[in-house]
């Protein structure tokens, strides 16, 4: 069962009060909690949690300039404050649950399996992959398993039902619902743009066919003023006297 608000804000009060949660700013506390939820979830969804934790201690380690060991204590402390529980406790609890399932697990299992054809189907643009990882993790929370054990109920359970195999007919199912909607939506983005892109007006047109022969004229004009202007000189200037 999830731990309620009340609980957690007691949790992350005494972990804001722990050895290592003091030894933090206000903004390291807050990104190390954050840390903490993202490798939590890692755990519930496949089960593991050491590339995460590792990827992250050494990520905090670079931009808070810390050692990457202690960044590494400094996260485990705060997850088993946060939590009540370190990160294999939670994995081994994961684990000992898949190993006693229900009886009736694997007719759960297809149920949830046959309704990732009513996510894709119904219209939101959800790919198979997105509605079979969201009944996963219903059905995980459910058993209190992670996603990828849910994901491998139903996989088998729909094999079992079906003959077939789960993938083959989200392939299906994206062809046939996921990617037509896509297309119109793509097609109805285009013309969106094109009934907003302005189209040049004719006086625009016009001006611009205009701008050179009036810059012609003017350009002969010019000319004509400047030999005007040399023709005077050369009559008004001093001539060469004569030998």
């Amino acid at each position: 069962m999830p731990p309620t608000k009340t609980n957690e804000d007691t949790r992350l009060q005494e972990a804001r009060e722990s050895f290592s949660g003091r030894l933090l700013t206000d903004a390291q506390f807050e990104e190390a909690i954050a840390i903490t939820r993202i490798i939590e979830r890692e755990v519930s969804k496949s089960g593991t949690f050491k590339d995460k934790l590792g990827d992250y201690s050494y990520a905090m380690s670079r931009t808070e300039k810390m050692d990457a060991v202690k960044a590494e204590t400094i996260i485990r402390d705060l997850f088993k404050s946060r939590t009540g529980q370190t990160m294999n406790q939670m994995r081994e609890k994961f684990a000992e649950r898949e190993k006693n399932l229900p009886k009736d697990v694997k007719d759960k299992a297809y149920e949830h399996a046959a309704r990732i054809g009513e996510h894709v189907s119904a219209g939101h643009k959800m790919t198979f992959y997105r509605a079979y990882a969201a009944e996963a993790q219903v059905f995980g929370e459910m058993l209190g398993i992670t996603d990828a054990a849910a994901k491998m109920l139903m996989r088998e359970a729909f094999k079992e039902t079906e003959g077939s195999e789960l993938y083959d007919w989200g392939k299906a199912l994206d062809e046939t619902y996921y990617r037509p909607q896509i297309e119109a939506e793509a097609r109805q983005r285009e013309q969106s743009h094109a009934e907003e892109s302005p189209e040049p007006s004719p006086s625009n047109s016009e001006r611009r066919e205009g701008e050179p022969r009036a810059q012609s004229r003017l350009s002969l004009s010019g000319a004509h003023k400047s030999a005007q202007s040399d023709s005077s000189v050369r009559r008004t200037g001093p001539r060469p006297t004569r030998g």
